[in-house]
């Protein structure tokens, strides 16, 4: 059947060419379909419990998605005239932003004050060039007395402040987010002209979605291009033969874009993890066309026509290419046991590209160097010769190789529970990523971009005035205050002891909260009634007045140390605060547990790949034992690899808790290739156990050489991605590809000639 098949290769070359242009052109013209998602919540499925409570709490209260304006005057001095006048001004100008709700800065806080029998509520600061020193005094002592502001909108040093607006997308376009940010960026760049005095910075959820698409943007710039002039300069070193790598680029070229536009069809959008696929599927697909190469070369080189090496090529790599492009594909399409959406599209998409790599290996690329005027010297191989000097050293050495990488591996073992589940998601982007600056900068010097929100929730409507369900509000207030973590605390209590200071002249005595239910509930609508438009409660009380809110602010923190947290607050709620019902959602807690449910998601999918994989390999290979064995060479360099991380990084994040299906598929192809030119050797040739190494050696193991250099290369690249789970991604996989390669020529042959020795 293989032999019909490759002569119909050769017979039919020109038709199959003219098809699979079409084809592939049909297939890739659906990439003008594939969308670009900028949202962090495509990272969480829609059934995903934070989710639901974090939707939950903003459709309670008030959306959460912002952006922070970060004033940081070159004087240290915010509390000057000139300094305010410039955040007066940003704070009217920044209303005009796009689907803007809310807008607040220290000079719009509506502060609340006496005048006899009357409060009054208003801006804090009107008119900043007009004000004197002894009036800018007053702002400032007010302003870093307020626990509203401070480590909010103010730093305690005074040297920075913040304005922040609150916005609502309508979710009806995807360039809604873009939209914003080129409206805040030109917003900022038009403030620091009028006031060279002051850097401005920006950050906020707004910004935090764009990050992704900034990063995904100039990955595509640089790392597709990067990856061709990799592969291309690699291929063409170690083919030798500028048409053949030719050829080479072409198919996997055809596979990339017929994988991306397949996934246009289905409706697939892109996020900054799935824009790694098509720097995947250029490197994985290389593999496929070099062993169809390697062997046409090798066949014109023992003196074949064109057509007869075509021919040769096909006959002994197609079973092994298909079964690898097999492997490969349930490797990738594990991914779907993630709990993170974008790695699940990752996986169909290079899944798909792996298919179309297959079919273009074994179709377009027979047939085009079947009329390609390739021509090569006949003369014996320089490589194959240094493949069975390698040979003779794996088999003279066999028992202090077997011995000292025995040693080697169980040593990386044991540093494997050196790795620590954990990730920090702002940390994720490079520093070259203007997102990261800022927030590095207002981490530092103002507020936090973690927080947790706590909808408090009393046992009736208006219960929020009770006075009991007040003073354990105002409790949880000031133990958070008290932890490590925390950076602000914003609750609806402050606003209430100010209000109640205010109903009695100012007294500082009575900055604290009535005790009556009915007093309270006077005091808070009165407040509310004397509030502007776009500056009510609304943010901190639902509707009906049975639950508030109160946002907790947190410096930067590992997703391990948010869940230490967030433990720790429940307990104590659960020990000291039975009168409330407390529900705590946030982007931060999302992403915490998110790390942790996927990798025991992943888990099954790893071991599910696992299962099929060398079911898969028992029945090509056509041996429960060497299908068994092949086992070893697949799960060592996994586990090799994460002793190494263990050994030199310690942190496994979200993108290293899903490498192990798809390192098992890429990792099984050269133990494919290698176990079945054995296992010809001793079925067709009936060669000796250390002979059919010999063969394996001579016939596959250039074509593994120049797969697993090509891989790493492709993979490494990936390392200079400017998004922290690709380039983490990349190094693993390159890393655990030259561990493969060195356990299928170092220890695979050993393993399969003690076994054979034993058996007999």
């Amino acid at each position: 059947m293989i032999d019909l098949f490759a002569k119909a290769v050769v017979r039919w070359r020109w038709i199959i060419l003219l098809v699979s242009l079409a084809f592939a052109g049909a297939a890739a013209f659906g990439g003008k379909w594939l969308g670009f998602s900028t949202d962090y919540r495509v990272y969480f499925s829609e059934d995903n419990p934070e989710l639901r409570a974090f939707e939950e709490l903003q459709n309670t209260y008030e959306k959460a998605d912002n952006i922070l304006f970060v004033i940081a005057p070159k004087d240290g001095q915010i509390f000057s005239q000139k300094n305010l006048a410039a955040i007066e001004q940003l704070t009217r100008e920044a209303w005009k932003t796009p689907y803007s709700t809310r807008v607040e800065s220290i000079t719009n806080f509506q502060y609340s004050y006496a005048i006899g029998d009357e409060v009054v509520v208003g801006d804090l600061v009107r008119d900043a060039q007009n004000l004197d020193d002894k009036q800018l005094k007053q702002v400032k002592a007010i302003a870093l007395s307020e626990p509203t502001l401070v480590g909010k909108l103010v730093s305690p040093q005074a040297h920075v402040a913040g304005v922040n607006v609150t916005v609502q997308l309508p979710g009806v376009s995807p360039m809604e987010n873009y939209e914003i940010v080129m409206f805040v960026r030109d917003l900022a760049t038009r403030l620091q002209t009028d006031y060279p005095n002051l850097t401005i910075h920006l950050t906020g959820m707004v910004m935090y979605n764009n990050a992704f698409m900034e990063s995904a943007m100039a990955d595509n710039e640089t790392l597709i291009p990067l990856m061709y002039v990799v592969i291309a300069l690699v291929l063409l070193l170690l083919l030798r033969s500028f048409l053949a790598t030719v050829a080479a680029v072409l198919t996997i070229f055809m596979s990339m874009y017929s994988g991306l536009g397949i996934s246009g069809w289905l409706g697939t959008n892109l996020t900054t993890l799935s824009t790694i696929a098509p720097t995947i599927i250029l490197t994985v697909s290389v593999a496929y066309g070099v062993h169809v190469l390697v062997s046409f070369l090798h066949a014109m080189r023992e003196g074949r026509n064109r057509h007869e090496a075509v021919e040769e090529s096909l006959r002994i790599n197609l079973s092994p290419v298909f079964i690898t492009s097999l492997t490969t594909a349930v490797g990738f399409l594990s991914m779907n046991f993630s709990e993170v959406p974008p790695f699940r599209d990752l996986g169909n998409i290079v899944a798909l590209g792996v298919g179309m790599a297959f079919l273009l290996s074994i179709t377009f690329l027979p047939a085009l160097i079947a009329v390609l005027p390739l021509r090569v010297k006949v003369s014996g191989d320089r490589y194959e010769k240094m493949m069975l000097a390698l040979a003779n050293f794996v088999i003279h050495k066999r028992i202090l190789l077997l011995t000292s990488l025995s040693l080697i591996i169980l040593v990386f073992i044991a540093m494997i529970p050196r790795n620590e589940l954990n990730d920090k998601y702002p940390e994720w982007f490079d520093e070259s990523i203007t997102f990261r600056q800022a927030n590095d900068f207002t981490t530092e010097n103002l507020t936090g971009l973690f927080n947790i929100e706590y909808s408090l929730k009393a046992a009736e409507s208006g219960g929020i005035s009770e006075p009991s369900f007040l003073a354990t509000v105002e409790k949880f207030s000031h133990w958070l205050r008290t932890q490590p973590e925390v950076l602000h605390v914003a609750t609806i209590t402050d606003v209430i002891k100010r209000i109640n200071k205010n109903m009695h002249e100012d007294k500082e005595e009575w900055y604290r909260l009535p005790e009556n239910r009915e007093l309270t509930a006077q005091y808070l609508l009165l407040y509310e009634l004397s509030l502007p438009y776009g500056l009510d409660i609304t943010n901190q009380i639902n509707i009906d007045k049975s639950a508030t809110r109160l946002v907790v602010t947190l410096k930067n923190m590992s997703t391990n140390g948010m869940l230490v947290l967030e433990k720790r607050i429940a307990n104590w709620l659960t020990d000291n605060a039975q009168n409330i019902t407390a529900v705590g959602a946030s982007t931060t807690l999302m992403f915490s547990h998110i790390g942790d449910r996927n990798i025991r998601s992943m888990i099954g999918g790893t071991v599910a790949a696992l299962v099929l994989i060398s079911v898969l390999l028992i029945l090509v290979l056509r041996s429960f034992k060497v299908g068994m064995l092949s086992l070893v060479s697949n799960l060592v360099p996994i586990a090799v690899t994460l002793g190494v991380w263990g050994l030199f990084v310690g942190e496994v994040g979200l993108s290293l808790a899903m490498m192990g299906g798809m390192i098992l598929g890429i990792v099984v192809d050269d133990t494919v290739h290698f176990l079945s030119k054995y296992l010809r050797a001793r079925r067709e040739r009936n060669l000796s156990s250390e002979e059919a190494v010999r063969y394996a050696f001579s016939s596959v193991g250039v074509a593994l050489v120049i797969t697993s250099l090509t891989l790493m290369a492709g993979f490494l690249v990936l390392t200079l991605s400017t998004f922290k789970l690709n380039s983490d991604m990349g190094l693993t996989a390159g890393l655990a590809i030259g561990i493969a390669l060195i356990v299928d020529l170092f220890l695979l042959p050993l393993i399969i000639m003690k076994l054979e020795a034993i058996s007999k």
